[in-house]
Formats: structure tokens, sequence, C-alpha cells
């Protein structure tokens, strides 16, 4: 290839990896149901973005390298102390159930559906018993099930495709060795090898880490290409022993990193989930545009095929025999039964090992890789597109009210919490001391569980539901500071009170953070006249404020909450509710039940 030919291939494949991503997002859909389809028809227009064209034998040892830094960055979302009794019983059993019934319905079916040799159908079989955090996130992400939900499916996700790749080698080198006779106990050892391999490789990196994070303390920067570094060239060390121990390795790593005292890393790391998107994105346009139009003949149909096997049997059996005595409920049973999309490790053991076994002459080995491109894109778009209906109708998703967080447990804040809860909203409330917290159940009030940070920031945020961080506290400086850490994790909009002057205070004069309420309430202001007499309630808003009041914010219809900041008096729209303090004598001090949910 000439060098503009190369610098075409290579920009094209960042653009659509990157486009389909914003797009994906736009509409409101999994990213691999159009990165799929984009990576398929750019192969099929060009040869520029052909991957053995642009990296010729470096393709293959690249996509090990890039799946290791993904799954090193799934096991750092991933705490082993939340994995315990009924949930570690359930997703032990799902991966293991999984992984058998799944590879052998797809080595029965492939070799009189596909016309494969039996080679060539078990090493299908043992690509595609994979799921994985790249698919399995997002759209988790997408439908917002239960918790318990997410964390068993997240951990099945995640734990199963180091198992899958190292049961894909395993299976590809007996192919390769079948005329040699090759037996299971000599399968058994191999596989316990390659384990240890991992294992090694997971204490030595480990080390590392520790070296890096805990003794050295880098910045924020450092730390992050330093883990990169160390999680590439430890599962290349691990790969170059036995072929794909690196991923036993990478997750292994980030589940120590994750679960070990003395490693203290932020809940939020936009710089290896900035690499992760782009990664992931590169490798599906990639793979993808390795399948051409003539390599689906005669596969579409039968593939199909094995893919209603695969979820409208397959994947009940596996969940029905892994859930029996766990306690989940019937929906849960059933949403479980409903989620098994394959993703990025199956595309990329697929384009592996098929490249191999055309070599070594294995018949129907050449339909490897469509076949597997066939599932992915099947199961992906299945699943994406109506695991949100399914959730809902079986009833297992979170509420989809709007659910601010209240840090501050002083009467007053209470009492915003509860106008709040009465606009509709579903409140959630964090206090440090144990008055505040007796305070807020007595209020019938939520409260939040786990330490504030874990409950308000990225994975946590997520997991607990979090819309909105409204700061509290009577301490000006903490607001200040919780609302510039909170702040950085870009999640959720976070809101703080205004310091109660300006030459009060060491950070809060100067702390960032959209303040809750105009200059002149200040959270002492509030304090004071609530002790007063003062109290919060919740109106609908026609654009007037009453005499003797202030208000507070503003709750838009979508549950958005607007800050009465010093822009003026918000334009009224249809549905706002406003929360204001005043003094109304014949007014009730407890506000009103809610007049209804207000999605967000």
């Amino acid at each position: 290839m000439t060098t503009d030919e190369i610098l075409f291939g290579v920009g094209l494949t960042f653009v659509l990896a990157v486009g389909s991503q914003v797009v994906a997002a736009r509409v409101r859909v999994p990213a691999l149901i159009i990165l799929l389809p984009a990576g398929f028809v750019a192969g099929a227009l060009t040869d520029d973005i052909h991957p053995d064209r642009l990296l010729g034998a470096a393709f293959e040892p690249l996509v090990s390298l890039a799946v290791a830094v993904i799954l090193y960055e799934a096991g750092l979302g991933l705490d082993p102390r939340k994995l315990r009794g009924r949930t570690r019983r359930t997703v032990v059993r799902l991966i293991v159930a999984g992984v058998i019934l799944s590879g052998v319905t797809v080595a029965l079916l492939a070799g009189p559906l596909l016309g494969m040799s039996a080679d060539a159908a078990v090493m299908l079989g043992a690509i595609l018993v994979v799921s994985g955090p790249t698919v399995v996130g997002p759209l988790l992400a997408f439908v917002r099930p239960t918790d318990r939900l997410q964390r068993i499916l997240a951990w099945e996700g995640s734990l199963v495709d180091p198992v899958g790749a190292i049961l894909g080698a395993l299976v590809f080198a007996a192919v390769l060795e079948h005329s040699h006779n090759r037996h299971f106990g000599s399968g058994a050892v191999h596989f316990a090898v390659s384990v240890g391999v991992g294992l090694a490789g997971a204490v030595v990196g480990t080390a590392l880490l520790w070296l890096l994070l805990v003794e050295l303390r880098p910045g924020e920067v450092l730390a992050a290409t330093g883990q990169l570094a160390t999680v590439i060239a430890v599962a290349a060390a691990c790969d170059m022993a036995r072929d794909d121990t690196g991923l036993i390795a990478a997750i292994l790593m980030g589940l120590a990193v994750t679960y070990l005292p003395g490693f203290d890393l932020p809940e939020r790391r936009p710089f290896l989930e900035t690499l992760v998107q782009l990664v992931i994105g590169l490798l599906f346009v990639s793979i993808s545009s390795t399948v051409t139009p003539d390599s689906l003949s005669g596969v579409v149909l039968p593939t199909l095929g094995i893919v209603a096997v695969l979820v409208l049997l397959t994947r009940p059996l596996a969940v029905w025999s892994a859930t029996l005595g766990t306690g989940l409920t019937r929906g849960e049973r059933g949403f479980l039964a409903w989620m098994a999309p394959r993703g990025i490790v199956a595309a990329a053991n697929a384009s592996t090992f098929s490249v191999g076994l055309v070599a070594a002459g294995v018949d129907g080995a050449s339909k490897i890789l469509p076949a597997a491109f066939l599932v992915i894109a099947a199961t992906v778009t299945l699943y994406g597109l109506t695991a949100a209906p399914v959730a809902r109708r079986l009833g297992v998703t979170r509420s989809t009210r709007a659910r601010p967080l209240l840090v501050g447990g002083d009467p007053w804040a209470v009492d915003l919490g509860r106008a709040l809860r009465s606009a509709g909203l579903e409140v959630l409330m964090w206090a440090s001391s144990e008055e505040q917290r007796g305070r807020i159940r007595e209020a019938g009030l939520e409260l939040a569980p786990g330490e504030l940070l874990a409950a308000a920031t990225g994975r946590g945020a997520r997991l607990e539901g979090i819309t909105s961080v409204l700061l509290l506290t009577d301490e000006d400086d903490f607001n200040a500071l919780a609302a510039t850490v909170l702040r950085r994790g870009g999640e959720v909009p976070v809101y703080r009170l205004g310091p109660r002057s300006r030459e009060y205070g060491v950070v809060a004069p100067y702390g960032s953070g959209e303040t809750l309420l105009a200059p002149e309430l200040t959270r002492l202001a509030v304090s004071q006249r609530y002790a007063r007499g003062a109290r919060i309630v919740a109106r609908p808003f026609d654009g007037t404020v009453p005499h003797q009041h202030d208000m507070l914010l503003l709750v838009r219809p979508g549950g958005r909450l607007v800050p009465a900041d010093d822009g003026g008096t918000p334009t009224p729209q249809p549905g706002d509710v406003a929360i204001m303090i005043g003094f109304v004598p014949d007014h009730p001090a407890t506000p009103q039940e809610p007049p209804g949910p207000v999605s967000g």
C-alpha cells in the first residue's frame, strides 16, 4: 500500500469508530448496532480499511493486547466485596452452564446447518460462548435494571471473557494437533498451565502497579499511562508464554487494584475510559471490515437458525439451571434469560483462529468468521432493541423518576427533600451524623447506602440512579470541595450552597460548582429563616413568587432542577413546580403528597 492509502485507511477507521458511537448515543441505541454494519459496508466498498493490509501480521497480537486493556478496565469496575452469597453462586453457575450449553449447542448445529467439519464446528462453539462487558455494559446503562441484576450480568460478562478466550485457544490447539491424537488429559494439563501463566502474570503486574500507584504516586496523567503500559507489557509477556493468557492476567490485575487495600484509584478514570471506548470502536470496525459479502453467501439463514436456538432455548435453559434456589424473582430470571449478546472477544477470537484453521486446511474453517460476525450482529441488535421493553414488561427496571441526592441532614434540608418528593422526585439523602440520619428516616426519606463519594460519582451514580447532587451541609468549605470532586466525575449536575460571605472560608469563596440559591440566600440565611418559622413548600409555578417567599429552585416536568441563581426568575413552562421558602402561617409545615411521578 502507498502512504496515501495507509493514511486514508487509518483515518477512515477512526472516523467510523468514533462517528458510529456518536450516532448511536444520539439515537439511543447500543453502539455495536451501528459499528458492525459501518465496518462491513466500508470493507465492502474499499480495500483501504482492511486491517490485514494496514497492519499485516501485527493485527492479531494488537487485537489481543487491546482486549487485555478492555478487560483490565472492566475489572477496575468490579468490586469482589460486592459479589457474595447467592449473587456469587449465581454468577459462577451462569458461567459454567452458559459456557457448556452454548458451546455444545453451536457445535452440534454448525455441522449440519453450515456444512462444517466437526473440528470447525467445535471451534465455532468455543468462540461463541463469551458475552463480555463491551456489549453488556452499554445495554445495562441503557436499560437500568435493578441493582442485583446489574451486578450479576456485569460480573458474568467480565469473567466469561477470559474463560472463553482460554477455551478458544485450547480448542484451536487441539484442532491443529488432531492428527496427533490429542486427548482430554493433555487438554486439561494445557488448561492448567494457561491458568498458571495468567495468575503469575497477574501477581507480577499487581506488584508493578503497587510500585507505580502506591509507592511512586505519580500525577493523574502518568498514573493512567503507567497502568496502560503495565497492562500491555504483562499481557504481551503472558501471551508470549501461552496464547491468550494475557486476558487472565489483565482482568485479575484490575480486580486486585480494586480489592486490595492501599490502592486508591478515583472512581472515574477519564483517560482509560476514553481509550477503551476508542479501542472498542476500532476493533469492531476493523474486524467487521474483514467480512466480505461473498463470505456470507449460504451462511446467513443457517446462522440465524443457530441464533434462534441460542436465544430461545439455550440461554433460558442455562439461566433456569443456574438460578434454582438463588432467591431471584420470576422477572429477574426472565430478564437474565433475555440477555446474552456476543461481544469483542468472540469477534477477536473468530478473526484470529479462523485464519490459522483455513491455512491448516480445516474443512469449513472459512465460514467461522462470517458466522461469528452474524451471531454477534444478530444478538446485539436483538437484545439492544428489545432489552428495555422486556425489562419494563418484567418489572425489573429502576424507577424512571428523577432521583436527586441531597447531602446534609439539617431540619431545613430534610424539609427541602420532602418538598422535592412532593414535586414528584425520588429523593435520596446522605448525612454524616447519626442524629441527622435519624431525622431523615423519621421524615420517610431514603438514605443513600455506602460512602458518599461512592454513591455520588461514576459507576456509583449509575448504580444508584442518581440524576443530580445537592450539597447542603453546614460546612461551606466541605460543600465547595465536594462540588469540585464530584463535578470531575462528569456524570450528573452538582449544586452547592453559596458561602455565607466572600470573606468567610478557606475554599468556599473560590470553589467551583454551580450555586443552588440566589446570592442572598446563603446556607446561613436559609437556616436562620427556617429557625424563625419559614417553611419550604412546593407549588405550581406560574411565573410569580408570592409575597414573603423566595424561590430556591424550579423542578421542570422532566425532573430537571433549575437553581434560582442570580439570573432572575425563570420563564415558566407548563408543569413547572417551584420550591420556595417563606412565611405562611396557615400552610402546613409538611408538604403535600406527590401529585405524580416526574420522569427523568
